[in-house]
This record gives C-alpha cells, sequence and structure tokens, in this order.
C-alpha cells in the first residue's frame, strides 16, 4: 500500500488526500461506485428496486445472525444470507403466483423485523448501528482487496451474462423463446447484486444503499440515446457522485455514503431537466 500511497501523493497532491484514510477511502468510492453503476442498470430496467432494497434488509438480518449465534463473523453471516435471501426471493417469484412486489415486500419486512428481533435479544444492537449509516473513512486495506476481487468477479459474470440479462429486461418470453434459463440468469443476477450489497453496507449504510442501486442508472436513462451510453453514463455518474461526496463530507463534515446519495440524486434531477428540454 505504500507504493500505491505514493503514487496518490504524486499525481493528486490534494490536502485532503495527506492522511491515509482518506486515500483509502477514495480507492474505496473508486471500486464501490462503478459496481453500483454497472449493476444499477439492470436493477432499472428490470424494476427490480424493491428488490434490491429488500436485500439491504436481509442483509441487517444476516448481520443479527452472526452477532447473536457467534458461529461466523459479521461479513461471513451478511454475506452468506443475503445470497441465501437473494435465491429464495428470486425462486418463490418464478414458482408462487403472487406479484412480484408482494413476495418482496413479504421478504422485506420479515427480514428487517427478524434482524432488529435478535440485535434486540442479544444486546449488541448499538454494536452495529453503524452499519445503518456507513462509515466508508473506516475501510482498511485488506476490505480494498476484497472489493478489488468483487469487482473482477462481477465484471467478468457482467461479461458472461450481458445479452441474457438485456433479453430479461426487453421481454421475459422473447428470453424464454431464445433459450435463456430465466430463473438461472436471475438467481446469478440477484446473488451478484447480494454480494455488492453485503460487503458495501458497512461503508455506505442500510438505510440509503438502494439509493446508489437506483439513482446512477435512473439519472444515465433521463439523457442516454443508447445502450452503450447508457452504461457509460451510470458508470461515469456513479464515479461523479462518489468522488464529490468523499470530498465534500470531508470538508463539510458529513456522512460520507448520505453525502454521495444526495450528489447522485442532484445529478438525478439534473439531468431530469435536461431531458425535459431535449423533448421539447
Amino acid at each position: 500500500m505504500d507504493a500505491i500511497y505514493s503514487i496518490m501523493d504524486a499525481i493528486l497532491p490534494f490536502s485532503w488526500l495527506s492522511f491515509d484514510f482518506m486515500k483509502n477511502a477514495l480507492l474505496a468510492v473508486l471500486l464501490i461506485t462503478p459496481l453500483f453503476g454497472i449493476l444499477s442498470t439492470m436493477v432499472v430496467s428490470n424494476h427490480m428496486a424493491f428488490f434490491s432494497d429488500s436485500l439491504g434488509h436481509g442483509a441487517f438480518t444476516g448481520l443479527a445472525i452472526g452477532a447473536v449465534v457467534g458461529i461466523f463473523s459479521p461479513m461471513s453471516s451478511l454475506i452468506m444470507f443475503s445470497v441465501i435471501f437473494a435465491l429464495l426471493i428470486t425462486w418463490i417469484k418464478n414458482k408462487s403466483k403472487a406479484s412480484t412486489d408482494t413476495i418482496i415486500g413479504v421478504f422485506s419486512s420479515t427480514g428487517i423485523a427478524l434482524g432488529l428481533m435478535l440485535m434486540s435479544y442479544g444486546g449488541s444492537f448499538n454494536k452495529y448501528a453503524t452499519y445503518l449509516i456507513g462509515d466508508i473513512l473506516s475501510i482498511t486495506p485488506e476490505e480494498l482487496g476484497m472489493l478489488l476481487l468483487v469487482l473482477v468477479l462481477v465484471l467478468v459474470l457482467w461479461g458472461l451474462l450481458f445479452n441474457k440479462l438485456l433479453l430479461l429486461s426487453i421481454n421475459q418470453s422473447f428470453a424464454k423463446s431464445r433459450g435463456v434459463n430465466i430463473m438461472l440468469v436471475e438467481g446469478i443476477f440477484a446473488a451478484m447484486v447480494a454480494v455488492v450489497v453485503a460487503i458495501s453496507i458497512q461503508w455506505v449504510g442500510l438505510l440509503i444503499i438502494n439509493s446508489l442501486l437506483v439513482l446512477p442508472a435512473a439519472a444515465a436513462r433521463n439523457v442516454a440515446s443508447s445502450v452503450k451510453q447508457y452504461h457509460v453514463f451510470s458508470v461515469a455518474f456513479a464515479l461523479l457522485s462518489g468522488i464529490s461526496g468523499l470530498v465534500m463530507s470531508y470538508y463539510c463534515s458529513m456522512a460520507t455514503g448520505a453525502t454521495i446519495v444526495v450528489l447522485a440524486a442532484a445529478i438525478f434531477f439534473i439531468t431530469f431537466g435536461l431531458r425535459g428540454r431535449m423533448v421539447r
């Protein structure tokens, strides 16, 4: 990490980067925000905003189970339960005749209620309350390595599944007619989102993490005129709000995750206004 810090000092001679924890936070932003920018394109296109929100609630339950049972580390419990939670929702959604929003609503409310119940029973709620708001300034070099690994894995899976996911976003019946295994593809995508939510929740925060899975792509749809532009703009808007939010939160002494989301929302409203002018 010393070599990376030296390079950052040479090419980014800013006062706010004079601290190692700010360097770590910037590296985290550069790794996390592209993940959200990429995944949010399909979250928005497939109308999965409610689903991604429920994953945060499921992750909180995983954290509670890890804290109370004590068999797994909080992070391991977060990831395992989030993936199981996502796959279970996907399976029931494809097998049940109930509406998708009803199924997700049941899982979402159950997840957050069960998490709160377990946390209050174990008496460790205050210890893990930071997961509600997140703290990206606390990220360590080891955790940065894990983020890098997740980014690489997501990019590989994205390259393999992109065409199938695109077909699903257009029409499920059409995708099925082209030989796409809907449940398998949806399950893999849901697991990817679950893992990203689980590993990011301690730095972004449960209360706002869903915003980063919706706002970048929502803003990109306002101005993009092609699929390529849609993805490029989504990642660019995520990076812009992430870096700007980190700098602003440093100088204004505000919560970093919340600042990033507010700036992402501002980008959405700006692009929404631009879309209105382009329509005219």
